[in-house]
């Protein structure tokens, strides 16, 4: 039977959060990759690229495996019953949830973490405990059927692990080297723990409006559930 992923696409996400896996997706045997928003019209993601949805939430076929890539625009969905009320109910017929970097945040959001062990870019990970998550530090974390992956080049990594749970770990293998999938960083500055304590502080400093607005839509989305 065909396999049917939904990559969830919307305005200023990371678009390497989506991008990245999908090139492992699309290499997926007998499977159709959808990017999935509420209209056809092409989405800006951050950055400046335009990407075109593929598929609308309304016609959506039922999906095998969904997935929630992050970025500064996935703070609006944290409270957008459309987008929450689509994730929900493709959950509950997928054989997979999974997410990239704070997409995380969207499916906590959506109440699909609760008593689950994932994973998300680090600004962001001690926001996960607010949906009822236990949240982890890791690149990618599989908790049963939940699959998340960390910050933004983790959605490579992720993709992987996906393959391998389908597929098996020789096709994986075959994927990550016909992608040549092979990392090795000029700088050794990709975790909080290796960068320079000072470097830390830079990039949080010019993240705090954005951490700002998402922690306060965090807390709205938690209350939310909590009175569901």
């Amino acid at each position: 039977m065909r396999l049917h992923i939904g990559l969830l696409l919307f305005p200023d996400v990371t678009q390497l959060d989506l991008t990245g896996p999908y090139e492992v997706f699309a290499k997926f045997p007998d499977t159709e990759v959808h990017l999935l928003w509420k209209t056809l019209d092409p989405v800006t993601a951050a950055g400046g690229l335009r990407l075109l949805p593929a598929t609308t939430f309304a016609e959506s076929p039922q999906l095998d495996l969904i997935c929630v890539p992050g970025g500064a625009g996935m703070n609006r969905l944290l409270n957008d019953e459309e987008t929450l009320d689509f994730v929900r109910r493709q959950a509950s017929g997928a054989r997979y949830v999974t997410s990239v970097c704070t997409g995380s945040l969207v499916l906590g959001a959506a109440g699909l973490l609760r008593g689950k062990r994932a994973t998300t870019h680090w600004m962001s990970l001690p926001m996960l405990a607010a949906f009822g998550c236990e949240p982890v530090a890791e690149r990618v974390v599989v908790d049963g059927n939940v699959i998340t992956g960390g910050g933004v080049t983790a959605g490579i990594d992720f993709a992987l692990t996906v393959a391998g749970e389908l597929f098996g770990a020789d096709t994986a293998r075959r994927i990550q080297l016909g992608i040549e999938y092979d990392p090795r960083p000029p700088f050794d500055a990709g975790t909080p723990e290796r960068a320079d304590a000072s470097l830390v502080a830079t990039v949080r400093e010019a993240a705090a409006a954005r951490q700002g607005e998402r922690e306060a839509a965090v807390e709205q989305a938690a209350d939310r559930l909590g009175n569901d």
